[in-house]
């Protein structure tokens, strides 16, 4: 496995599998001596991935409907 001119390295999918190392999961290099240690960062408290996706897309539609609106056209049937 080699770096990048930009610094980056590929992990393998394996160890993001094993790890639980989904995009944008937060990690941390813990540096002794010679040796550098990849670190998931524990994610925050009362935050999760789905809630920071919400959070993100709150407010971004253009296309103003009541919940009963779309819930009507997610089960109309074709």
């Amino acid at each position: 496995m080699r770096i990048t001119s930009k610094g980056q390295v590929t992990v393998p999918v394996e160890v993001r599998r094993k790890l639980g190392l989904l995009p944008n999961t937060e990690v941390e290099f813990e540096v002794r001596g010679a040796a550098a240690r990849l670190v998931k960062v524990p994610a925050r408290r009362g935050r999760s991935r789905g809630g920071d996706v919400v959070e993100r897309l709150h407010g971004k539609a253009d296309v103003r409907m009541t919940t009963d609106e779309i819930l009507a056209l997610t089960r109309k049937r074709g």
